[in-house]
């Protein structure tokens, strides 16, 4: 399953698995120019005429960036691992779905190696999945140490959108394990609930409402031949529901909604990092190349972290980048929601609206391509001037 199916089926599934009956008389929209902590909403009439557009154009774009996911077809890898005399347990390869399984993940692996152990504890890697796991080690009780090539801003994890749903994290659902398969809704379930009770402001994390637009009508899809993983993560959506065509502020084909959260990476990263501080947690910067040197680490429990830089460190050869391009535009504070169309989306954060959409395996290119940006800004242009008027 490649990516522009990926986002087009798993945002339709998740926003299709609806309930008619469930309209709301007002609509709950999280401004985040107010106090977080106390994530307060606006409550505007249900019409479709109330969501403002997003204004897009070449001269309100204000940076591109590129970052490169780390895939793995089969999944993400949680797994314990004796290297000589020291224990490495792996914590990578979440393709589109670091920063929300980050929690999850981290419980996992934590779970994995730290009953039994004693002394301090090394984590390889600092973006979120490495600053997460070190976070959960401090709260057990251990000292931890971080060595990493690369401090935020400069990781993979600050050029992510941040939304919270697990995309593009396995290829095919149904040549999933069982094991991985608890794996995954563990993960996803815990980080879920852990995220919601992350409310100082300080983190970048709230609550948004997301627009799932479709060309074709979509299809409520609640048969028991759904792929379980799909089904697990229904619960963790909430008020989805299919949109009726006067409700549908979109003027281009069909539209569902749901509720979700994004946490912004710029302030959830730098809080992390701060927090690990505090907690007494040292950074070595250098590079580790090979596993005589995490072997020759004085920490005998290593949590492996590095994203696609266990590629050459572990020889994962399952492990390949996907490649990604965001073009942020000046930030509309108006603008609360989040909207998904065909294989672009838009995320509204306090650093930029953010345009994606892009996502191309195999890709090591790190350069912004021109023309993608200019076929992305059309993309969403056409979306946002189909928007209804009132």
């Amino acid at each position: 399953m490649n990516r522009r199916t990926f986002l087009r089926t798993a945002n339709l599934a998740a926003a299709s698995a609806m309930v008619s009956g469930c309209a709301r008389k007002k609509a709950a929209i999280f401004n985040p120019a107010m106090n977080q902590a106390a994530l307060a909403p606006v409550n505007l009439p249900e019409s479709p005429c109330h969501i403002p557009p997003v204004h897009v154009s070449e001269d309100r774009v204000i940076r591109t960036v590129v970052g490169l996911r780390p895939h793995r077809p089969s999944g993400f890898r949680v797994e314990r691992e004796q290297v000589g005399d020291t224990v490495v347990v792996h914590n990578y390869g979440h393709g589109g779905g670091g920063i929300t399984l980050s929690w999850g993940t981290a419980k996992l692996a934590t779970d994995l190696g730290l009953r039994g152990h004693t002394g301090r504890v090394a984590v390889l890697g600092c973006g979120v999945i490495g600053l997460t796991t070190a976070r959960m080690a401090q709260d057990a009780g251990y000292a931890v140490t971080i060595y990493t090539k690369a401090m935020p801003p400069d990781t993979t994890s600050n050029i992510a959108g941040g939304q919270w749903y697990p995309a593009m994290v396995y290829d095919d659902p149904d040549k999933m394990s069982a094991s991985f398969t608890d794996q995954y809704l563990a993960a996803a379930k815990y980080a879920y609930e852990r995220y919601q009770i992350t409310t100082d402001p300080r983190y970048g994390v709230r609550w948004m409402r997301n627009y799932s637009v479709s060309r074709t009508p979509i299809v409520q899809n609640r048969g028991s031949d759904r792929p379980r993983i799909v089904s697990g993560l229904d619960s963790l959506l909430p008020e989805r529901r299919l949109l009726k065509q006067d409700e549908n502020p979109f003027g281009i084909g069909y539209a569902a909604q749901y509720d979700g959260m994004i946490m912004e990476p710029p302030m959830l990263l730098n809080a992390l990092i701060t927090d690990f501080r505090i907690a007494g947690g040292k950074v070595v910067v250098g590079e580790l190349k090979s596993t005589d040197e995490v072997k020759a680490l004085p920490e005998k429990l290593v949590f492996n972290c590095t994203g696609l830089g266990a590629k050459a460190l572990f020889d994962d050869k399952e492990l390949i980048p996907v490649r990604g391009q965001l073009t942020f535009l000046v930030p509309q504070p108006e603008v609360t929601y989040a909207a998904l169309f065909e294989d672009i989306y838009m995320f509204s954060r306090h650093d930029g609206i953010l345009l994606g959409g892009t996502h191309q395996a195999g890709n090591w290119s790190l350069e912004v391509d021109q023309a993608t940006v200019k076929e992305k800004l059309a993309a969403h242009a056409e979306l946002f001037r189909s928007m209804k008027a009132c």
